[in-house]
């Protein structure tokens, strides 16, 4: 019986499996293989019915494997990530799936869709500029014509800033943005420009990851005094927000929260404080203060610095984590 089921029905039974459960599906025979693989890489239609994982990768030692966590097991998974011709880096999780680059930072953009549970790997098409180190972000939802966001099971990829090609041949801070659909599966350039100054901030003092939320999307400067850029999709206007205590923050980052964008950012005392973006006034304000005993206790010895953490938000909670991982992600998480 179980050999003969529709595809459709199938299908809706896989969406209820864990990751780890839904690889070990795929390869109990060829008929569910065949499910399993038809079905698009970075479909979003089923909502997955259990708990997002957090997925870890390295980005200092171009490490053989990345880590993930089962929240309800409470159990770590090393997951081989030898099906990759080349070491790669997280940007966003898109499902069951993550949003990778290559890691090297001086080679132009190429980006990919993978799943470590199930060994698969899509590249995504070229894009229309050569860039290099340029910042990424993620809309999940299609536009109808009136620029609202709509259909969560599709979403948008833009690409702004990066170093091209100058009109005489040499290098240059690109100033445009170019955004590639899922359902359209290819790449578009729009000729929102930016002011200079930003294409130089998203290209040398920007990391990949970013929030979007409420029609904008935002990305924070990597080094101090911290600031950080938006851009309005539905004007086309970018324009910068300024971060609360930035010269003293040791560390700072933006997270999704409910919808809303937070900040979270720790100062050389060992407290970490959340600031919520309040969008229409453009300010920040306090949601929360970690006690200082308990950030110590985080970093585990006195006089350590927050340098090195980095966070990432899931619902209502704020994830803190350190060390060598670069990217902490929420993996198959339906947006």
């Amino acid at each position: 019986m179980w050999s003969c089921t529709p595809f459709d029905v199938l299908s809706k039974i896989f969406s209820y499996l864990s990751p780890d459960s839904l690889a070990s599906a795929s390869s109990t025979c060829k008929h569910w293989h065949i499910c399993f693989k038809s079905y698009p890489l970075y479909s979003t239609t089923n909502k997955p019915q259990h708990p997002p994982w957090f997925l870890a990768m390295s980005t200092r030692s171009m490490s053989s494997c990345c880590y993930a966590h089962d929240m309800d097991r409470d159990r770590w998974h090393s997951l081989p990530l030898d099906f990759l011709t080349d070491p790669v880096r997280a940007i966003s999780a898109i499902g069951s799936f993550i949003l990778c680059r290559q890691s090297a930072s001086s080679t132009p953009l190429q980006l990919g869709l993978c799943n470590p549970f199930t060994k698969q790997l899509k590249l995504l098409p070229p894009l229309t500029t050569l860039r290099i180190n340029p910042a990424i972000g993620v809309v999940f939802g299609t536009r109808d014509k009136k620029g609202t966001f709509e259909d969560q099971n599709q979403f948008r990829i833009y690409v702004a800033g990066g170093m091209g090609e100058g009109p005489k041949g040499g290098a240059s801070y690109e100033p445009t943005l170019e955004v590639y659909e899922s359902v359209k599966n290819k790449w578009e350039s729009v000729g929102w420009m930016m002011p200079v100054e930003f294409a130089v901030r998203l290209t040398v003092w920007t990391p990949n990851e970013s929030v979007y939320s409420q029609g904008a999307l935002y990305w924070i400067t990597s080094a101090r005094a911290y600031s950080v850029m938006c851009l309005e999709i539905e004007s086309k206007q970018w324009k910068e927000v300024k971060v609360p205590m930035a010269d003293k923050l040791e560390f700072a980052s933006l997270v999704r929260r409910k919808e809303r964008v937070v900040l979270v950012g720790g100062t050389s005392e060992g407290e970490v404080c959340l600031w919520e973006l309040v969008v229409r006034e453009a300010n920040w304000v306090l949601i929360e203060r970690v006690p200082s005993e308990l950030g110590q206790r985080f970093l585990g010895c006195k006089g350590s610095s927050w340098c090195s953490t980095k966070c990432v938000g899931s619902g209502e909670a704020v994830y803190l984590y350190g060390g060598s991982w670069g990217l902490g992600c929420w993996f198959g998480e339906q947006y």
